[in-house]
């Protein structure tokens, strides 16, 4: 009880981080009532409204079809946080796994997967995630996915990391000799002592998957119009910036909110876990 006091006295305390929280809170909010929120369809053409500026019908303005860009805007939040958390939910469980084994068995294994983490570092995560994509048919999914198969080696090496601290712990030797399983003790043992810092690797990392979600899209190998993401509608922008700046300025705001309210989240979320920061406080 006294450890779950330390972790929201310090949260609590941290600004920064109440603030990445709320942040976070109502990019939920919005992406889950979008229906309720967004004025327009999305999707539904009006050409006599085309590149209209913010007015009161059209809050955000229009776009080169003259589709409403608040709407637009609020559906794209569904997209770039469905990106975010099933990429981020990818990556962590491919890394939590190969981390735990690599941890817990060590030697060979450990070695192995250990190359493994060093080949896949040695690629430009971006470049490596468009040399995919180049080979499969452009589409939310695959983005998704692949987004997370290139973006697992961190959470990998944090999960290794405290397998090799956990494993020789007295709570460990003592599952082990009651006859543990090297299932259970690593499941219902380390695990649990060791998803500190997965925590808030998996809470930066969606700023992460949304800020590369939204450069796909920008160079066209994203998510694929008509449907709105952030990052197809900077494209949109960009082809009309000198006369109509809303295009670009309103998804960038959203990008860079977006991610810097995850990124917040995290250092408080950080902070809070640490003990020596909790002592501090």
């Amino acid at each position: 009880m006294s450890n779950h006091g330390g972790f929201f006295r310090t949260f609590y305390a941290n600004p920064l981080a109440i603030a990445g929280t709320v942040v976070v809170g109502l990019l939920l909010f919005v992406a889950v009532a979008a229906p309720l929120i967004a004025p327009y369809d999305p999707q539904a053409i009006d050409t006599w409204h085309i590149l209209e500026a913010p007015s009161a019908a059209h809050w955000l303005g229009t776009d080169a079809l003259g589709r409403d860009c608040l709407s637009r805007l609020v559906y794209g939040a569904r997209i770039s946080l469905l990106v975010g958390f099933v990429a981020v939910g990818i990556a962590t469980l491919t890394g939590t796994l190969l981390g735990a084994v690599a941890g817990y068995y060590g030697g060979r294994i450990d070695w192995l997967i250990m190359r493994l983490v060093d080949i896949m570092l040695c690629f430009p995560t971006i470049f490596l995630i468009m040399a995919v994509i180049a080979f499969l048919q452009p589409s939310i999914w695959n983005i998704m996915a692949v987004i997370g198969l290139t973006g697992w080696m961190g959470v990998a090496r944090l999960v290794r990391a405290e397998f090799l601290s956990l494993r020789k712990r007295d709570f460990v030797l003592a599952a082990r000799i009651s006859g543990a399983s090297d299932f259970r003790i690593a499941i219902f043992h380390i695990l649990p002592n060791a998803l500190a810092p997965v925590l808030v690797s998996a809470t930066l990392g969606v700023g992460g998957a949304i800020l590369t979600e939204s450069a796909l899209s920008f160079l066209g190998i994203g998510v694929q119009p008509p449907v709105p993401s952030w990052g197809n509608m900077l494209t949109e922008g960009k082809d009309n910036l000198e006369i109509a700046w809303w295009l670009s300025v309103y998804p960038g705001l959203a990008i860079l909110v977006t991610v810097l309210g995850y990124n917040l989240l995290g250092e408080g979320l950080r902070d809070a876990l640490d003990p020596r920061t909790r002592g501090r406080k």
